[in-house]
């Protein structure tokens, strides 16, 4: 204890008094009583070391009355934080400005903003885009949003961001934009002179009129972009037209009868019922006719 514990080393932590320094250097000069003294000055000074409750300066309340107050405030703060309107939040409602504001995609040919592309279609687009851009220095974008709230529909979507993407005319001539809004189940192609001339105008119809809407109404949207790209390559290519899906005529069967049937079973209803009213006035007038003249 001597040897690693010296009086003069422990006295400022266990001491707070400026006269302890004092004693113990007046007590080193005794090195048998040394260790005594200073096991005596540590235990008494933790003695006196109170330390005080942590929630000793809080309010404790005393009454009913005080109770209460607090009950209702927190049942005031759980009932405004269940029943409170949720705001919308800024990302919801300014999707469509991103994607503008963003500009185009750097490594890929997607801005898959509704999030309903997968992996795989991402990936084949990638593919089929780069081949169509290294062979024939046409760039493709694809966009998917979820709901449109600036423009009234796809094409003046489509036709905003053609221009914010690409400003000159020299950019964005053999640029194209294809738009897919999920909400509305509609789509819409615009690009530059060349891109449109490439494509054609039939072409370009048959996709926003086909691909798009019909596989979108049928909520295949990984279909309805990838056979979409196909489509417009194929075009640029100057390949045969792959088609397009088809809105497919869902006949209902009525279940009402028609006039003739109706007639029909009208004139065998009555036929039974006549059956039965003559049977059963003509049965019992001929038996008692037949009772009658026995007699």
């Amino acid at each position: 204890m001597e040897t690693i514990l010296s009086p003069r080393s422990l006295a400022p932590l266990f001491s707070s008094k400026n006269s302890c320094p004092k004693t113990l250097s007046s007590s080193a000069i005794q090195p048998r009583s040394s260790s005594l003294f200073l096991s005596k000055t540590v235990s008494s000074s933790l003695k006196r070391y109170q330390p005080h409750p942590f929630n000793a300066s809080l309010p404790i309340p005393k009454s009913w009355f005080s109770y209460a107050q607090q009950g209702l405030a927190a049942l005031a703060l759980t009932l405004a934080l269940n029943f409170s309107p949720l705001l919308p939040s800024g990302n919801a409602l300014a999707s469509e400005f991103d994607v503008l504001n963003e500009g185009p995609p750097n490594e890929s040919y997607v801005v898959d903003d509704a999030g309903v592309l997968s992996r795989v279609t991402k990936s084949d687009l990638k593919r089929l885009l780069s081949d169509l851009e290294s062979r024939k220095n046409f760039h493709v974008n694809f966009i998917t949003v979820r709901k449109l709230t600036s423009k009234a529909d796809a094409f003046e979507y489509a036709d905003q961001v053609l221009e914010r993407w690409y400003p000159s005319i020299e950019e964005g001539s053999n640029k194209g934009i294809v738009v897919l809004v999920t909400s509305q189940k509609e789509g819409a192609v615009t690009g530059g002179p060349a891109f449109v001339q490439a494509v054609g105008e039939n072409i370009l119809d048959a996709t926003v009129t086909e691909n798009l809407p019909v596989l979108a109404t049928e909520e295949k949207y990984n279909e309805a972009v990838y056979s979409s790209a196909k489509r417009l390559v194929a075009a640029i290519d100057g390949l045969p037209d792959p088609g397009g899906p088809k809105f497919k005529e869902n006949k209902r069967e009525s279940n009402y009868k028609s006039r003739e049937e109706t007639d029909e079973k009208r004139g065998q209803f009555s036929l039974v019922v006549g059956g039965l009213l003559v049977i059963a006035f003509v049965v019992p007038m001929a038996q008692y006719y037949a009772y009658v003249s026995r007699k």
